[in-house]
């Protein structure tokens, strides 16, 4: 029994969704061999041999695997499949376009967004936006699987000394390209990587309002994210949005403000270590998951929390 990691990487280092996915990856017992592949990943590779539990690295270089096509990362991971009866990879907008690729040219099933590994062959994975967990067996010969990142810890990026092997890069499929990235910057953490997160819903009422936040947020050193509601309203940009349709997060410290709850919404949260909810309506379902709840003004509350921190 093997197991193949396909990474997720900026060149340099792995991401850290790619170390928990690795987590998951160690609990079924096997070897595990990582698979980067990119333009220029030679040290993002180097990273990957560093982690704890990784016995080989497999690195393909070229300008097909340069942007994560999904037509040419499948090609490639297909073509090394053979040996391998688990291939996994963190859920995420580029393995929601592979994976489902890779599954199709084996012929096989996919399990999708993991959040537990009961055996090497059954898997725990939420379904109705978390309300309920569907225990879910494979008898297939290779196991695509895809790990939610949110419901695993890191594993650790040291204390390993695996083999770096290069590997031929497939050719461009020819079907799809590259146009161009749109990258939001701050100096903020990204939402999914984020120790703690301030969140804000509707009741933050506008765009202008989220600077509340924000000034929280900077004190926190904490990401800022929103509700769906938040979003669909236009105070923020859709990257922001935590929820079903949005980004799986569990910080150590989740705060929200102005947020209802909707089941979609803590779909999103609610694996987050200590939850912080503030909203006045008592009877908003954010405080059925939070573990401190204040009912009150968000705009009294926020600049009074700032102050005192």
């Amino acid at each position: 029994m093997a197991t193949l990691l396909i990474a997720e990487h900026n060149g340099q280092e792995l991401a850290p969704a790619t170390l928990s996915a690795l987590t998951a990856a160690q609990q079924l017992g096997s070897d595990i061999t990582i698979l980067v592949a990119g333009n220029d990943a030679q040290a993002a590779a180097d990273h990957a041999a560093q982690c704890e539990g990784v016995s080989r690295v497999l690195l393909a270089q070229g300008d097909s695997l340069a942007h994560d096509l999904a037509e040419n990362l499948s090609e490639l991971i297909v073509s090394h499949a053979s040996g391998f009866s688990h291939i996994m990879a963190p859920s995420s907008s580029v393995s929601k376009d592979t994976m489902p690729r890779v599954a199709a040219l084996l012929d096989v099933g996919q399990l999708s967004d993991i959040i537990e590994v009961v055996n090497d062959s059954q898997f725990k994975r939420p379904i109705y936006a978390g309300n309920a967990i569907a225990t879910v067996t494979s008898s297939d010969a290779t196991k695509i699987i895809t790990v939610r990142a949110a419901a695993f810890d890191k594993a650790a990026a040291s204390g390993g000394s695996a083999t770096v092997e290069s590997i031929d890069a497939p050719a461009d499929a020819g079907v799809s390209s590259w146009v161009s990235d749109e990258l939001t910057k701050s100096e903020r953490p990204e939402l999914t990587a984020a120790e703690r997160i301030v969140s804000g819903g509707r009741g933050v009422g506008s765009s202008e309002n989220f600077a509340l936040l924000e000034a929280l947020a900077d004190k926190l050193g904490a990401a800022v994210g929103a509700s769906r509601a938040a979003v669909d309203s236009g105070f923020v940009p859709n990257d922001m949005q935590v929820g079903q349709t949005g980004k799986i997060v569990a910080p150590d410290l989740y705060m929200a403000f102005g947020i209802s709850g909707a089941i979609q919404h803590l779909a999103g949260m609610k694996d987050s270590k200590v939850i912080v909810a503030v909203n006045k309506d008592e009877e908003a379902p954010i405080f059925q998951v939070a573990d401190y709840g204040l009912v009150g003004d968000l705009f009294d509350v926020l600049p009074e929390l700032t102050e005192k921190l």
